[in-house]
C-alpha cells in the first residue's frame, strides 16, 4: 500500500454529520438482516455476521444497537429479500471502480450504478473487469499515540496473523488475510489498542493518479451520487486520492 493512505478517506468518514452517519447505520443494519438470514443470529457460527459486527462497531454503531438490529433481523426472517449484487466499471482516466449493492429492486440498483458511472465521466464494464485488481483484506488502522510502542504493537499483530504493518504518519496500517482478522482484531481490543477503523476490505494492487483538476471533478461526483444511493454498500477504487 505504499503510497497510498487509508486515514485520510477513514477521517471523513468519521466526521460526517448525523444525517449520513443515520444512513452509514441503515446501510450496516441491512447487512446485518442478509447476514442473519443467510447463517443466524449467533456471530460465533455466522462469519458473515461477525465481519459485520466488526465493521458496524468500527463506524462507532453501539452495542445495544448492534444488539436490537440482530433482533430485529431475526424476527424479520420473512420480510424484503435483499439481493447481493457486484457492479464493475471505470472512473475518469480508467480508474478502477468496484460497487457493492444489497437491493430488493435489481433493476432500479442497476441504472442508479449506471447513471452515476455516466455522470462521473465513467463508464460501467463486465463482471470481473477490474476485481482481478483487487485483492479481499482485513485492514485495521491504528491511531498513533504517545502510549503506542511501535515495535511492541508490531510483533502483537504479527504474532496474531498480520500480513503485513506500515507506519504511516497519521497511524499504522495493519492488513491481514480474511480468515486471521477475526482474531488478530481482538488480540488488538484485549490490548485496548485505539482502532479508526477495523474491516474486511478490498484492496487495490496499484493506484491510479487523476492528472487534471476535471477528471478528480468528475470522480468526486461519481462517488458522491454511489454513497447517495440507499442501495449501494460499499464502493472500492484505485484513485490515488492524496486530500
Amino acid at each position: 500500500m505504499a503510497g497510498h493512505s487509508k486515514f485520510a478517506n477513514i477521517k471523513h468518514k468519521k466526521e460526517k454529520n448525523d444525517a449520513q452517519r443515520g444512513k452509514i447505520f441503515t446501510r450496516l443494519g441491512r447487512e446485518i438482516v442478509v447476514a442473519v438470514k443467510s447463517g443466524g443470529p449467533d456471530p460465533a457460527s455466522n462469519a458473515r455476521l461477525r465481519e459485520v459486527i466488526t465493521k458496524a462497531r468500527s463506524n462507532n454503531m453501539s452495542g445495544d444497537t448492534i444488539e436490537r438490529s440482530i433482533k430485529k433481523a431475526s424476527g424479520e426472517l420473512s420480510g424484503t429479500d435483499y439481493e447481493s449484487v457486484v457492479y464493475e466499471g471505470y472512473g475518469p482516466s480508467g480508474v478502477a471502480v468496484i460497487v457493492e449493492v444489497l437491493t430488493d429492486n435489481r433493476n432500479r440498483a442497476a441504472a442508479n450504478v449506471r447513471n452515476a458511472f455516466t455522470k462521473g465521466g465513467g463508464n460501467m464494464g463486465t463482471t470481473g473487469c477490474v476485481s482481478f485488481m483487487f485483492e479481499k483484506k482485513g485492514l485495521i488502522l491504528v491511531e498513533k499515540d504517545d502510549n503506542i510502542d511501535e515495535d511492541g504493537l508490531m510483533m502483537l499483530a504479527l504474532e496474531h496473523g498480520a500480513g503485513d504493518f506500515e507506519a504511516a504518519d497519521e497511524g499504522f496500517e495493519i492488513q491481514s488475510a480474511p480468515e486471521d482478522f477475526y482474531s488478530l482484531h481482538e488480540a488488538l481490543e484485549k490490548a485496548n489498542t485505539p482502532m479508526i477503523s477495523a474491516e474486511i476490505t478490498m484492496i487495490a494492487g496499484t493506484y491510479t493518479a487523476l492528472k487534471n483538476d476535471d477528471d478528480v471533478k468528475k470522480m468526486k461526483k461519481m462517488l458522491a451520487l454511489l454513497d447517495e444511493e440507499d442501495d449501494v454498500q460499499n464502493v472500492y477504487h484505485n484513485w490515488e486520492n492524496e486530500e
